[in-house]
C-alpha cells in the first residue's frame, strides 16, 4: 500500500520539492549579503515573495494534494478494487493521510525554516522600530511566515482537501471548496484567534508632540483621531485615544479642533511645530494614549499556540475522514 501511495503521489511531490529547492537555491545565494545591512528596500520584492510562497504552499498543498489523493480513486471507482484485495479501508485512508501529512510538514517545515533563516537580518531590525516603517515579525502577515506555524497550515490544508474530497466525491468542487474554505480559516485565525491566545497587555502612554506618528482626519478637516509610537517590535492591536476617565474618544474634543492649522494654498500644509504644539494640549488635559498589544518576547510562546490549534483542527478532520470512510462505497 505504501508503494502504491507513492506512486500515485510522486508527480505532485516532486514538482513541489523541486520548486523548493529552486527557492532555497536563491535565499542561499542572497541571504549573506543582508547580514550587517540596515536598509534592506532593494528586497522589498524578495522579502514580499517570500511570504507569499509561504501562504501559497498550503494552498497547493491543500488543493493539489490533498483533494485528488482520495476523491480521484472515488471517482474512477479504484478504491474498490484496493478494498476488496487485502487492503481494509481503514489501512487505505491511514497509509493515505500519514503520507501526505508527514510530506506535507516537512515541505512547509524546511521552507518556513530557510525563509526565517534569510529574512532574519531584516526581522531583527524591524524588531526595533516604533513607528510603522518596518513590518515586524508579530505583525499578522510575517508572522503566519516564519517558525512554526506553516507547518500547521501545511498539515490542516492536506486534511482539510481529503476531508472535502471524501464529502462532495468530485474533485474540481472540492478544490474549489477546500480553497476558499482554506483562504477563510488562514484570515479569521489571525483577526479573532490570534490577538487571544495570550492576554494582550495594555499601556497607557503620555501624548506630546514628539510621540505622535499620524494623524487622521475626515473630508471636513476634524480631526478623528491619533496614533502614537508603537513598542519596539510588538503587534499592536489598538492605539486609541481616552479621556481622564478612560473612555475612547472620536472624533478629538473641541479644544484641539479649534487650533490644529489648516493648510495654506500658498504655504503649503502646517509645519511639524505647529502640530506638535497643539496635540499637546491633549496631554495637558489628562488625555492618555491606550496602547493594547502582544509584545515581541511572546513570538514563539504564540508560535507554538497556534501550532497546537491547527494541530487540533486538523485531528478533528482526521477524525471526520475516518468516520466518512464507513459511509463511502
Amino acid at each position: 500500500m505504501t508503494w502504491l501511495t507513492w506512486r500515485q503521489f510522486r508527480m505532485p511531490a516532486l514538482s513541489v520539492f523541486a520548486a523548493l529547492i529552486a527557492l532555497a537555491v536563491v535565499l542561499a545565494i542572497t541571504g549573506p549579503d543582508l547580514v550587517g545591512r540596515t536598509n534592506f528596500s532593494d528586497q522589498d520584492t524578495l522579502f514580499g515573495g517570500t511570504i507569499l510562497v509561504l501562504y501559497l504552499l498550503p494552498a497547493v498543498i491543500g488543493v493539489f494534494w490533498g483533494v485528488p489523493m482520495v476523491t480521484r480513486e472515488l471517482e474512477s471507482g479504484t478504491h474498490s478494487l484496493v478494498w476488496n484485495q487485502t487492503v481494509t479501508r481503514k489501512r487505505w485512508l491511514t497509509t493515505k493521510l500519514g503520507f501526505g501529512i508527514l510530506a506535507a510538514m516537512f515541505a512547509a517545515g524546511v521552507l518556513s525554516l530557510a525563509v526565517s533563516w534569510w529574512a532574519s537580518p531584516i526581522d531583527a531590525l524591524a524588531a526595533l522600530q516604533t513607528d510603522r516603517g518596518m513590518l515586524s515579525r508579530m505583525a499578522p502577515v510575517v508572522f503566519g511566515a516564519r517558525g512554526l506555524v506553516p507547518i500547521g497550515y501545511a498539515a490542516f490544508a492536506l486534511v482539510l482537501g481529503v476531508a472535502v474530497g471524501m464529502l462532495l466525491r468530485r474533485t474540481v468542487a472540492a478544490m474549489a471548496v477546500t480553497l476558499v474554505t482554506l483562504a477563510a480559516v488562514l484570515l479569521l485565525v489571525p483577526a479573532f484567534v490570534r490577538p487571544y491566545l495570550l492576554p494582550p497587555q495594555t499601556e497607557l502612554v503620555a501624548i506630546t508632540g514628539k510621540n505622535i506618528t499620524n494623524i487622521t482626519g475626515d473630508d471636513t478637516g476634524a480631526v478623528l483621531e491619533i496614533g502614537v509610537r508603537n513598542p519596539a517590535g510588538a503587534w499592536v492591536l489598538t492605539n486609541e485615544t481616552v479621556d481622564p476617565a478612560g473612555t475612547v474618544i472620536s472624533p478629538l474634543p473641541d479644544f484641539v479642533q479649534t487650533c490644529v492649522p489648516r493648510p495654506n494654498r500658498e504655504a503649503g500644509p502646517p509645519s511639524r511645530g505647529s502640530l506638535e504644539v497643539c496635540m499637546a494640549q491633549l496631554g495637558t488635559h489628562g488625555y492618555q494614549q491606550r496602547l493594547t498589544f502582544q509584545p515581541g518576547s511572546r513570538f514563539w510562546p504564540l508560535q507554538w499556540l497556534e501550532l497546537a490549534l491547527y494541530l487540533a483542527m486538523t485531528t478533528l478532520l482526521t477524525w471526520f475522514c475516518f468516520r466518512r470512510l464507513r459511509h463511502l462505497s
